[in-house]
């Protein structure tokens, strides 16, 4: 049965944060009705807690790091999720299926002692969570700064781009509460449950993407391709359409994508000349929590020193899709120059897109 999420700091670390850090990622998965992840996760922590024993599992118990921050649960989780795709260990369909009345402690256990080695690498890195639903999100941010004034002509930078799908967002149609943007019929279309008020309807123009990760997935080599899947909750099979559609669009144009991390891109882009007529915007989403904090600290600096700089020909903007973890929901600020780079709260929003709850 799931324990309800624990409010503890997110770059906790040492013994008895990692059991709650599965503890809480089951809280929010059932809460966002992923139950069978939330099925997996609750199996692992299970196995973390009884003392199973294992090379994979240790790592996991004796996590040097902050496992909140990291994302430890979804790491594993991916990594679990990745054997049931390939059909690697058909035991483990019986959770996927949604069968109840079976032992997920042991199914799961039985996956790690099969293919502890394969399991093993998943854990050097943060779950790439790249989903297309947000695109919605810049798009109506998009839509409020141009009626601040800002020119509704964007050059878009984005960090932590994962596969650069959602650099593909002007490939895409948006129903915003009625306010149509983008290309009919577009290679996907949103249309995401709002609330609130519609946002404004602006004619708005994607002038250039360019984005930034330190380990870039190729969208078009199928390996990577799955990886990218595996991070993907199986109860949202809507996700795994938007990732065929971003497949083939990155099959025909692939997507301006960089490997660097998030500081170095984002001061070398700013160092760039801007046009006149252009808003240069930073965005991001469900990333900031995985950048370090000394290269936070540089983006957030590099980015108040050109808003010094901006002009309103040349202004800049910040549009910021990231978890609240105090309260458990994702908020989208925005903050532009001139105007004083102060946050504005638009949106509360569903991670991936299914909803969003506008501020503006």
């Amino acid at each position: 049965m799931a324990k309800d999420y624990q409010f503890i700091d997110v770059y906790a670390s040492g013994p008895g944060i990692v059991v709650a850090a599965f503890d809480n990622q089951v809280a929010y998965c059932t809460m966002a009705g992923a139950t069978v992840t939330a099925r997996i996760v609750a199996a692992l922590r299970d196995l973390l807690e009884r003392g199973e024993r294992g090379k994979l599992l240790d790592t996991v118990r004796n996590w040097p790091g902050a496992p909140l921050a990291d994302a430890l649960p979804l790491r594993l989780a991916g990594g679990i999720h990745a054997l049931r795709l390939k059909g690697a260990e058909p035991q483990l369909e019986l959770i996927y299926s949604g069968q109840t009345d079976v032992d997920d402690a042991s199914i799961v256990a039985a996956a790690i002692r099969h293919h502890e080695a394969e399991l093993l690498p998943w854990l050097d890195g943060p779950p790439q969570t790249n989903e297309a639903g947000r695109s919605a999100n810049f798009i109506a941010a998009m839509l409020w700064l141009a009626e601040q004034g800002l020119p509704p002509r964007f050059q878009c930078l984005e960090i932590g781009s994962s596969a650069g799908i959602n650099l593909m967002l002007a490939r895409y149609h948006y129903d915003l509460a009625g306010v149509q943007v983008g290309p009919e019929p577009g290679a996907m279309r949103f249309q995401p449950e709002w609330q609130g008020k519609a946002p404004p309807d602006r004619a708005i123009e994607i002038a250039s993407t360019k984005g930034c990760d330190v380990a870039p997935v190729d969208l078009t080599d199928p390996a990577q391709a799955l990886r990218l899947s595996a991070y993907i909750w199986p109860e949202h099979t809507v996700r795994f359409e938007r990732m065929d559609a971003a497949i083939a669009e990155a099959t025909k144009r692939a997507p301006d994508l960089v490997r660097m991390n998030a500081a170095d891109f984002v001061e070398a882009e700013l160092a760039q000349p801007q046009a006149a007529g252009t808003t240069r915007v930073l965005m991001h989403s469900i990333v900031w929590q995985y950048v370090p904090e000394d290269q936070q600290a540089r983006v957030t600096a590099a980015m108040e020193a050109a808003g010094a700089r901006a002009t309103r020909e040349r202004p800049l903007a910040w549009i910021s899709l990231e978890s609240n973890r105090v309260l458990h929901i994702h908020e989208m600020t925005v903050r532009y120059w001139p105007g004083g780079g102060e946050p504005t709260l638009l949106a509360r929003a569903h991670p991936h897109g299914a909803n969003i709850e506008w501020l503006g």
